[in-house]
């Protein structure tokens, strides 16, 4: 018996180890001998059937399960089931909103089950936290969380397009309407000063427990997408928001101090879809989508454009001249496009196919998913944006339940092949009687060499590729009664490449250009890292006292290396990709970095009585970005909580079911400044009696140390009438300093500044509401509502030395780190038609001294309100977004009327004269003799205007077919819409978008079918 006994352990052992790695083959070889040991052991068993009701009637996909066996089944439709077991055994059957039951099995044929709803559903919501998982009404820190149900409902490419009005304290802004572009997130405020292109304010990333690229893509090498995508390329392009199972958003410092230096700015969790305890079922889904953009710009038409022009050369009492071929005949005055529809008025696509098998049992389960996606634009192109995305989970328990393996793999490549540049830009600046794009033999029409055809940038064409792994494994095993031990093993690989072509065909012909005007631009970043932590877990529990501990190591390595190549002057197109052909050839230095980060981490929760909670969270980080004498830093926090609803005081509050009180404290760090940034460093210079040079590129300085900001929330949570109403206040204040800054240096050193800690301190702080509230629920209507609204509150708190120091002119003590110094617009003057401007010093002249004016850039408030109903098999789900904020208007991109062969708004009409003396506008003139007012006019209050919102946001309305005779679980039918419909004062195309004069973010709407069987 013990030689059996023996065997068996090493035999389990060996399959334990199979279950670790990440392959779906050897997956499956376990489960097949999983399932051997168990029917060589099973006793005399029998077929047994049964249905499953609740209160209202027949309950689907309640999962049966025979206990300490790996028997399982699930519900049909009509609630039945059917499964074998022994006389003996116990049936558990257990449904999410529901209560587990359980029975022994006595020998009946027939088993009739009756499950009860679990009306305390908030206490079983598991929340991820990073290290470890809280229930959601125990924890002490704040963390957000947007589950798959939200997400699935949403038309997106980008995961953090999702959060968007879900979140409190979550600021997401879309960077551009081109599919694949980057995404601007901000947690409770911008914490450390610099531009945002620096990324210093970005979240940390965790995608199932490995750390994730959070640096955009592209700004480093080249800026070979500068005019499509501002050089800011997500890297979360390569996660599949459908095979998400949740986000969770860690804010405060309780949440955030477990991962130290790097939870300064907020971090974001992603959990990725996993098996399910059910039978194996498949997913086949389609969807077929369509966007445009929502709004022009409403610009002159041809009557209105060529007025402006003569009134520009009359005013400057100049002759029309040869080259102003709008009105001097070369091109029809008569004639008008609308550039906006032609350019960008397309109607761009999207299709996704996606195919998936998902199920398991009690200890063994697993999820596989493969998605295509493809996405055009609204540019005159089939070409877009194209995405394979593929995931495979296993996760296996033991019978014993102290062993337990997780692994997952998630691949992507992506494929984005666009024009060379953002075409909304031409489409709002050229002249409305400019020529037609062809000619009638289908040629472009260079109209004798007056104008660049803009259907000529599409012979040039901008691509990239990205290819993304995600290889993460974990193992955990119970050493002894509640002490585990875990490993944490994670692994990612970013290639990203791109490419600019530039032909000469895309020039006039009538220039006889040649293979040898061609251009070819190549750039490569790599990024690999490696990532292993080991933990343990010891749980103690007597009586009303439960204390969990948790210790850990983390040792993280980052290799990232980039290229980058121009080759010039072919001696045919054929070549143009391969740069080595190119008779001119430029190749920049190769860039190599390495990354080593460690760390020690430990957590102590402390409860008493499932009413009282402190949280004690602690971490020691070394850094290879700082000198010697500053590798390492120590950051934690404290939290507690206390559930008040739970002392006999509140128990007489019959209307209040939930109180709780929260509050926190700590200190978070950040090295986010790039790497090697203390030392000398030089680069690679020019060519001396062919020799390479070297030219320094930064100064020495080992002194410089981490960044801290030091957080402060104090929350309350309630909900009232037996759940039904939930919500949330909470209060925090955070306080980041030792600013990694740019010290301004004498001119003497050659260098204009150098990296340091300065003592300016940033503060952020902001109340955050959430509200959620179940109106109507019963078997055959529901309707639930959330809200939530947050205040943030932006202020550099202190600088010393700012007034002597460059930057000076960026911020403003006691003002938000995202303002712009202008001067204070007053008026046009009726009688000369000159903008007018506060002379701060009382000189008599407008310089740069009298750019005083403040203006705060940054949110005032944003949230959004959601609504889902229920009714029988329809549903229907609509999101409104809003936000109270300022931003540049069409003042800031456009000159004087008139001043060049440029279209402008329509509103720009209103330019002075002897008939219109009270105008907006200077005189048209071609040359203004003005001009030096016009500069100030760009930079000044003017160009700023209420840019607030309030938007429908998502809309999405499905109906769920069941038809049990041809054993479908269910067919899914859904029309998705996205940015449907937009309230705002905003003269510009979208209110959201920060870079004028690029593409905004369509309004799209999606059909889709989803197969389950």
């Amino acid at each position: 018996m013990k030689t059996h006994l023996i065997k068996n352990y090493r035999y389990k052992t060996t399959l334990v180890l199979l279950a670790s790695t990440l392959t779906i083959s050897q997956a499956n070889a376990v489960s097949v001998y999983l399932e051997k040991d168990i029917i060589e052991d099973q006793v005399k068993t029998s077929k047994i059937t049964g249905k499953v009701k609740d209160a209202n009637g027949n309950l689907p996909g309640v999962y049966v399960s025979v206990k300490d066996t790996n028997k399982a089944t699930s519900t049909d439709l009509e609630g039945n089931f059917s499964i074998e077991v022994a006389k003996g055994q116990t049936l558990v059957f257990s449904m999410i909103g529901f209560k587990d039951y359980s029975i022994v099995y006595n020998g009946q044929s027939i088993v009739n089950v009756t499950l009860k709803q679990d009306t305390s559903t908030l206490d079983e919501i598991v929340v991820n936290a990073g290290y470890y998982s809280v229930k959601d009404r125990e924890r002490t820190g704040s963390i957000a969380r947007v589950t798959a149900k939200d997400i699935e409902i949403q038309p997106v490419t980008n995961p953090l397009q999702a959060l968007q009005g879900r979140a409190p304290g979550v600021n997401i802004t879309n960077i551009t309407g081109i599919t694949g572009g980057g995404i601007d997130i901000e947690i409770r405020g911008q914490n450390f000063m610099g531009a945002k292109t620096t990324g210093r304010n970005i979240p940390f990333y965790v995608i199932d427990g490995v750390p994730f690229l959070s640096q955009p893509l592209g700004m480093n090498n080249g800026n070979l997408s500068l005019d499509l995508f501002n050089a800011n390329i997500s890297p979360l392009n390569a996660i599949n928001p459908q095979n998400i199972e949740s986000i969770e958003i860690l804010k405060d410092a309780d949440a955030t101090a477990i991962y130290g230096s790097r939870g300064a700015n907020g971090v974001v969790l992603i959990t990725t879809k996993k098996g399910i305890q059910s039978k194996t079922n498949f997913t086949v889904s389609s969807a077929v989508g369509f966007s445009k953009v929502s709004k022009f710009l409403n610009m002159m038409n041809t009557q209105q454009y060529i007025k402006m022009r003569e009134d520009a050369y009359a005013n400057a009492g100049r002759d029309i001249p040869a080259n102003a071929f709008d009105i001097n005949g070369a091109w029809d005055r008569n004639r008008y496009t609308n550039w906006q529809k032609e350019l960008i008025g397309d109607t761009a696509t999207m299709q996704e196919v996606s195919l998936g098998v998902r199920g398991g049992n009690e200890f063994s389960n697993f999820n596989i998913n493969y998605s295509h996606n493809e996405n055009t634009t609204v540019f005159p192109t089939d070409k877009g944006y194209k995405r394979n995305s593929f995931i495979a989970s296993y996760n296996y328990k033991s019978k014993s339940r102290r062993l337990s393996v997780n692994s997952s793999t998630s691949y992507s490549n992506q494929n984005n092949n666009l024009p060379t540049s953002d075409l909304t830009k031409k489409a709002t600046a050229l002249a409305p009687n400019a020529p037609a794009l062809y000619n009638e033999d289908g040629s472009l029409n260079w109209q004798n060499g007056t104008w660049f055809n803009p259907m000529a940038e599409l012979n040039s064409y901008y691509e990239n590729k990205t290819s993304t792994i995600i290889l993460n494994s974990s193992i955990s095993y119970e050493l002894f009664k509640n002490l585990y031990t875990k490993l944490n093993l994670g692994h990612t690989t970013n290639q990203f490449e791109e490419r600019k072509i530039i032909p000469h065909t895309m020039f006039n012909p009538a220039a006889n250009p040649t293979s040898e005007n061609s251009e070819s631009y190549l750039s490569n970043e790599n990024h690999k890292s490696f990532i292993i932590e080991p933990q343990l877990n010891y749980i103690i529990s007597k009586d009303k006292h439960l204390i969990n501990t948790l210790i850990g190591t983390s040792y993280q390595l980052t290799d990232s290396e980039s290229f980058r190549f121009i080759g010039k002057n072919f001696t045919s197109n054929a070549f143009i990709k391969n740069i080595g052909a190119a008779k001119e050839k430029t190749i920049y230095p190769n860039k190599k970095n390495q990354y080593k980060y460690a760390s020690v981490f430990t957590r102590i929760n402390y409860s008493f009585d499932s009413k009282y909670f402190i949280n004690l969270t602690a971490r020691r980080d070394g850094s290879s970005r700082f000198g010697n004498d500053y590798k390492f830093g120590n950051f934690g926090a404290i939290g507690a909580a206390w559930i008040f609803t739970k002392n006999n005081f509140a128990k007489k509050i019959t209307w209040l079911s939930f109180g709780k009180l929260r509050l926190s404290y700590g200190i978070t760090g950040s090295d986010n400044i790039g790497n090697y940034a203390y030392l000398d460093t030089y680069t690679v210079g020019t060519i001396y009696n062919d020799t390479p040079t070297l030219k320094p590129t930064a100064l020495f300085n080992p002194k410089y140390k981490w960044e801290k900001t030091k957080k402060f929330e104090i929350a309350t949570e309630l909900s009232f009438f037996n759940d039904h109403l939930n919500t949330t206040i909470a209060y925090y204040n955070n306080k980041s300093s030792d600013q990694l800054v740019g010290l301004t240096l004498p001119t003497t050193t050659g260098f204009s500044n150098i990296t340091a800690n300065s003592p300016a301190v940033v503060e952020n702080k902001g109340w955050e509401f959430s509200i959620f509230s179940q109106n109507i629920k019963n078997r055959e209507f529901s309707w639930t509502t959330s809200f939530n609204i947050s205040f943030p509150k932006n202020k550099l708190k202190s600088y010393p030395g700012l007034e002597e120091g460059t930057e000076r002119s960026f911020y403003v003590i006691g003002k938000p780190l995202n303002i712009v110094k202008l001067y204070e617009y007053e008026e046009l003057d009726p009688e000369t038609g000159n903008f007018l401007f506060k002379d701060y010093n009382e000189d008599g002249k407008i310089t740069s001294a009298d750019k005083q004016y403040v203006a705060d850039l940054s949110p005032k408030f944003y949230g959004g309100l959601q609504n889902t109903i229920f009714y029988k098999n329809f549903s229907l789900d609509f999101l409104f977004y809003f936000t109270k904020r300022n931003n540049y208007n069409i003042n800031r991109y456009y000159s004087s009327p008139g001043a060049g062969l440029l279209n402008l708004p329509e509103v720009m009409t209103d330019y002075h004269s002897s008939l219109n003396p009270n105008a907006t506008y200077m005189p048209a003139n071609i040359s203004n003799p003005n001009n030096a007012l016009l500069k100030p006019f760009i930079e000044s209050t003017a160009t700023i205007s209420d840019a607030s919102y309030v938007r429908l946001k998502n809309l999405s309305l499905s109906y769920t077919l069941q038809i049990p005779k041809l054993n479908i679980e269910s067919l899914k039918i859904y029309l998705q819409g996205q940015n449907i419909w937009t309230l705002s004062s905003y003269k510009g195309m979208d209110p959201e978008f920060i870079s004028f004069g690029g593409l905004p973010p369509l309004r799209t709407f999606t059909f889709g079918i989803q197969l389950t069987f």
